[in-house]
């Protein structure tokens, strides 16, 4: 399994310290994601398996936090990693467990059992509660891209002016959307529109699809009347959001997991700056091309991740794939930077992998 930070790595090379300089930063930075307590001198001298003495220990110290690596939060208090000191541990230090067996098949069975439905929502919104429950953090999945070959395109009318397009595809995944109808249209011309688009779409992405009928329009003007094209367009469009500047979807599952063991006002101001970002969904389409570059899990610690910075939050994504192994998409999980990253990271891989293959 290929982890891969948002940057090369911390930019201190793992030599740089000796083997207690490793010890005592190694357990700073375990303490922290156990417990989110820092750690001192006297009881770095109590835990370490080497013997040394609490002055020897703060001396370490002052080495590792002039590296940047490790923190004072208050005056004689014990230590806590930096961001920097934690993007060095996960990229020098962390050891990623493997699934069992169990959790392996409990995945799959999850997402499998969404995807009876045969729709593509309830197959990543499972995917999502599914991660927030395995790692206690919200699970994150963004939907940004679809390149499924088409099957079938249906209209049908909710109210005078609004319509659900029901569009199928030939691995059987269905995507319902809303669409504006206008005043007055008649029963005939959305049969008309279906029938054209249904002429038109079979066995091509719905890139194809729009080009070729983009093309056809030109000259179908004879075949289809105006409000007919129009319906025509807008079908095409709300193909799981194909338009170019189309929001991409984003489903947050468990948040309240992030509100557990807070402690100070900080956090639940870093909590809230976190829930304004997700609401307003800026910056998706960049952590999923994030995730596209390179094979494998991405991490992204506290300010390193431009889209969840201001609260310093965490995210460790990893993209799925589509039958042709082009990316589509990601999940994974959003949290304090306190978070379980061994644990984690085999989780959104694994579960990435499902999901590829349920979609694919």
């Amino acid at each position: 399994m290929n982890v891969l930070s948002n940057t090369p790595n911390s930019g201190i090379p793992v030599e740089t310290l000796d083997d207690r300089s490793r010890a005592i930063f190694r357990r700073i930075v375990e303490t922290y994601l156990d417990r989110g307590e820092p750690l001192g001198s006297r009881n770095l001298a109590r835990q370490l398996e080497m013997s040394l003495s609490p002055a020897t220990i703060r001396n370490v110290m002052s080495d590792l936090e002039h590296l940047g690596l490790i923190y004072a939060p208050h005056i004689s208090a014990g230590r806590l990693p930096t961001e920097v000191g934690l993007r060095y541990f996960v990229d020098g230090f962390m050891e990623v467990g493997n699934l069992t067996a169990s959790e392996r098949k409990g995945i799959e069975t999850q997402v499998k059992a969404a995807a009876q439905s045969r729709t593509v929502d309830s197959v990543l919104t499972e995917a999502s509660q599914l991660l927030s429950g395995l790692t206690a953090g919200a699970g994150l999945v963004i939907a940004g891209k679809s390149d499924v070959r088409l099957k079938h395109i249906e209209f049908v009318r909710l109210e005078a002016t609004k319509a659900l397009v029901v569009i199928v595809g030939e691995n059987e995944t269905v995507e319902n959307r809303i669409v504006d109808l206008p005043p007055g249209l008649s029963a005939s011309t959305l049969i008309e529109a279906s029938n054209y688009l249904n002429a038109h779409i079979a066995g091509r992405t719905i890139s194809e699809a729009r080009a070729a009928i983009a093309q056809q329009l030109k000259s179908a003007k004879g075949e289809l009347d105006s409000v007919a094209a129009t319906l025509v367009e807008q079908g095409l469009a709300v193909w799981a959001g194909a338009e170019s500047n189309a929001m991409p979807q984003l489903i947050v599952r468990g948040r309240s997991n992030l509100i557990d063991n807070l402690e100070a006002k900080e956090d639940m101001d870093r909590l809230r700056r976190l829930f304004d970002e997700l609401e307003t969904k800026q910056g998706l389409m960049q952590l999923l091309d994030l995730a596209e570059e390179g094979e494998g899990v991405k991490v992204f610690i506290g300010s390193e991740n431009k889209l969840f910075s201001l609260s310093g939050s965490s995210v460790v994504v990893a993209p799925y794939r589509d039958s042709n192994q082009r990316i589509v998409g990601a999940v994974g999980v959003i949290g304090p930077t306190r978070l379980n990253y061994g644990r984690i990271v085999p989780m959104v891989d694994y579960t990435a992998q499902v999901v590829s293959r349920i979609l694919g």
